[in-house]
């Protein structure tokens, strides 16, 4: 284990009371304000291990960054999903570029960790690590991918996985930091900790969903085709045309929009997304945690649409079913037994899914879905949150077993036992239990 000295923290942050913002703002002109934030950083970039103390100015700094880099990610990928339904395939596409600004913060941070130790600990930088660097070998092979077998318009190719899980394990790894190392400085407040915490796991459903807003996009793609006014152009629907090697027609047009089974999209959701609003809601252990992610990530649907509409790019299906996912899932959370709650938390969310669409798609627009697969959904979303309650349990016993050896420790030798420290010279959260209501 690292241990802390003194010495690890360079004297700016020891001399200096004030926060980062205002000690490079005060008295600093635009042009300015870079020089003075490198003359800040630079003490910093020193060799250390995962979990070295972390100064509280440079530990909301690099999670600033991070915030900002998944906020450019979203932001891009968002638009991105869209442009493909409209134009042809371009490597500078703005979207593209947004995403790439997003990536660049993102790979320096994960340099950071991994060179200063600082603001991680070893598991969170070894996520962070895995996810920078699979995401980096994803996207040569999507190029390569692209050169090869032409346009890839479905969300769901393999070297589109990549990416996914390149930036899923990279989110988790943030996570991870933040909720160990957060509540180990007085000067951010619960409350911020928790925001941020909501914040993260949301750019996890976002990252999680993404795939299906191919069905979200598709769907209202086929309707624009019934029209007579389909929302792509020409150019693309000839080049997919050509690429399958039949003309342009109905079923083309189907196979370009949907071309994964109807039991996807609710399946899908009803497991992988709400898996994340049950870790969600368990980790951040507050009421209506789920429902204020899938709202939070509904409500940017619902930001986003009329500004892409509103500039000739193609809408999508919101999916505010999922709110009422998301509200399931936290009533479920009123059943105190952990290994009862996964059965029945199953079946309630399953029915909220699948009623939500079957809702969704009478009032307004839903992917297709097939309604029989609810047993299927139901099943794996049992076995998954089965799962998350066991090593929530697990890791639940292990933190109480680490306070019962601290507590003897103090009573034998007359003292008060001392706060528990992670690896990451911080305080260390257990898991918030799952019953557990603030």
């Amino acid at each position: 284990m690292h241990k802390f000295r003194i010495g690890d923290i360079p004297d700016c942050a020891r001399n200096h009371g004030t926060g980062i913002i205002s000690r490079v703002t005060t008295g600093t002109t635009l042009r300015q304000a870079p020089r003075r934030f490198i003359e800040w950083a630079l003490p910093y970039w020193t060799r250390g291990d995962a979990g070295r103390q972390t100064p509280a100015d440079l530990f909301r700094v690099l999670y600033l960054g991070w915030l900002v880099a998944f906020v450019l990610k979203v932001l891009g990928a968002s638009w991105d999903v869209s442009w493909h339904f409209k134009w042809l395939r371009d490597d500078l596409a703005p979207p593209h570029l947004i995403n790439s600004v997003g990536t660049v913060i993102a790979v320096g941070l994960a340099i950071v960790h991994w060179y200063t130790g600082y603001g991680v600990d070893r598991i969170a930088s070894r996520f962070i690590q895995w996810g920078a660097g699979i995401f980096l070998i994803a996207i040569p092979l999507d190029l390569i991918n692209h050169r090869v077998n032409g346009l890839d318009i479905t969300a769901w190719s393999p070297s589109h996985a990549l990416l996914y899980l390149g930036t899923a394990l990279m989110i988790i790894g943030v996570t991870r930091g933040w909720y160990r190392g957060a509540a180990a400085y007085p000067v951010i407040s619960e409350r911020r900790r928790t925001v941020v915490l909501v914040a993260l796991f949301t750019f996890i459903l976002e990252n999680v969903h993404f795939p299906q807003q191919q069905q979200e996009y598709g769907v209202l793609e086929v309707a624009s085709w019934d029209r007579g006014q389909p929302y792509a152009e020409p150019s693309l629907l000839q080049f997919a045309a050509n690429q399958m090697g039949r003309a342009v027609d109905r079923a083309m047009i189907l196979k370009f929009s949907l071309p994964v089974p109807e039991w996807v999209y609710p399946v899908y959701a009803g497991v992988a997304g709400v898996a994340v609003l049950v870790l969600a809601r368990m980790f951040v252990g507050r009421r209506w945690t789920a429902t204020t992610v899938t709202a939070i990530y509904v409500g940017y649907r619902c930001l986003v649409w009329p500004l892409l509409v509103g500039t000739t790019f193609p809408p999508s299906a919101i999916p505010f079913f999922f709110v009422l996912a998301g509200l399931c899932v936290d009533l479920a959370f009123f059943v105190r037994v952990p290994y009862l709650r996964p059965v029945l938390g199953a079946v309630l969310v399953t029915a909220g899914v699948y009623g939500g669409l079957a809702v969704q798609d009478r009032l307004l627009e839903a992917p297709p879905y097939a309604a029989g697969s609810w047993p299927i959904a139901a099943a794996s979303l049992a076995v998954v949150w089965l799962a998350i309650e066991w090593f929530a349990g697990r890791h639940r016993s292990a933190a109480d077993e680490k306070d019962g050896e601290a507590a003897l420790a103090a009573a034998g030798t007359g003292g008060a036992p001392a706060p528990e420290t992670s690896t990451s010279g911080v305080a260390a959260r257990p898991v918030a239990d799952g019953g557990s209501d603030r």
